[in-house]
């Protein structure tokens, strides 16, 4: 500020100064014509400098770094050059409303870049680590790096207009508890989003169980999002479900793909007791081979599950390698085994009764009234 000011002065000395108002004018437009060419300056050299240094990694996946870059060497000049003509005036409450404006301005290009750091951060270190300590402390700060940020220029906006904040802070405390108690739900929500991102009992891309669905849709779907307050999930009828976090943390969770996609499918089957159980397993396991998604190894098997009613249970477990594909494998097998089950004579059976009718001899006591009195008129 001071060289400005000299550099000012310096060239004022060559201008004439009378009237006394032509003096406020020069030094108003030297100010300018100061803030323009070196504007022009920075912005020349930033391009010369974007074009040396376009190799590194982190400039050619973070593009934006150089438009925060000018950003904030705007600020930063119009800082200087609005500071120095607000001077000139010398009315020191619009220099503290200035002030605390360029803060305020100064909050967005500052989260922009924290956001953009910590993602560099965390693709770079967070993700060569076996810890998920790091992978936690990352995500967390790109998610409140706006919140923080803006929170602090606020404070230092006031400050800047020579405001108590302590007073502030305070009423602030004591409004929290008063919020805390009527949004209960919001933050018991907000502090299972926390958890969820700490536990991670699923990912976004995760196929897992959707008991909250729709009566007569699909019971299953892929996590799209987990915020702080829901997590979403797609089903496979394309339906968006958003369940809030709370009910999560208080259900159990069934997550097909967590440790693999691969997962065993079991697919029950009845045929009747005077089928040939050995034949019926054969049959089954043939069918099971010719599916292309079932894996050979673990190989499929057949088992007996039960003697049921009318029907020997039999269940077929087999392994795929898509889990995404459990209902197509249930489907497909079920339909081939019904065919081939028809071909070789083996029955499916359904629920049968056997009803035997006991006819007792009549005797005399048991006979009609009617019948009586035609034997006393013969």
């Amino acid at each position: 500020m001071q060289s400005l000011s000299t550099f000012i002065a310096r060239l004022q000395a060559l201008l004439p100064t009378d009237p006394p108002y032509l003096f406020m004018i020069e030094k108003i437009v030297l100010v300018l014509a100061f803030f323009l060419i070196t504007w022009f300056i920075l912005v020349q050299c930033l391009h010369l400098v974007e074009k040396k240094i376009k190799k590194y990694e982190f400039i050619q996946v973070n593009t934006a770094i150089f438009k925060l870059i000018r950003r904030a060497l705007f600020l930063v000049l119009l800082l200087i050059a609005g500071s120095y003509l607000i001077q000139l005036v010398r009315i020191a409450l619009l220099e503290k409303i200035f002030h605390a404006f360029i803060i305020l301005w100064m909050a967005k290009p500052v989260k922009d870049f924290l956001v953009i750091s910590v993602g560099y951060l965390q693709k770079k270190v967070a993700c060569q680590t076996e810890s998920k300590i790091d992978d936690i402390i990352f995500e967390l700060l790109s998610r409140f790096a706006g919140i923080i940020i803006f929170a602090t220029a606020i404070v230092l906006a006031l400050d800047a207009l020579g405001v108590n904040v302590v007073p502030f802070v305070a009423g602030a405390g004591v409004a929290g508890v008063a919020i805390g108690f009527a949004a209960k739900d919001t933050l018991s929500n907000l502090i299972a989003g926390i958890l969820l991102i700490i536990d991670r009992p699923f990912e976004v891309g995760d196929r897992i169980e959707v008991w909250s669905a729709p009566a007569g849709s699909s019971t299953w779907g892929d996590v799209i999002d987990i915020g702080l307050r829901a997590t979403k999930i797609k089903t496979t009828d394309n339906i968006v479900i958003i369940i809030p976090n709370n009910e999560i943390m208080l259900r159990d969770i069934i997550n097909y793909t967590t440790i693999s996609e691969k997962i065993r499918v079991r697919i029950n089957i009845g045929i009747a007791y005077d089928a040939d159980v050995q034949q019926a397993k054969d049959i089954i396991l043939q069918v099971a081979a010719t599916a292309k998604w079932v894996a050979a190894d673990p190989p499929a098997k057949v088992v007996v599950r039960n003697f049921g009613e009318s029907s020997v249970d039999l269940q077929l477990r087999v392994w795929i390698a898509d889990a995404r594909r459990r209902m197509d494998t249930v489907s497909d097998i079920t339909d081939r085994i019904k065919a081939a089950f028809d071909e070789h004579g083996i029955e499916i059976p359904y629920p049968k009764r056997d009803i035997y009718i006991r006819q007792e001899p009549k005797t005399a006591a048991t006979r009609s009234p009617s019948l009586k009195g035609l034997n006393k008129i013969q």
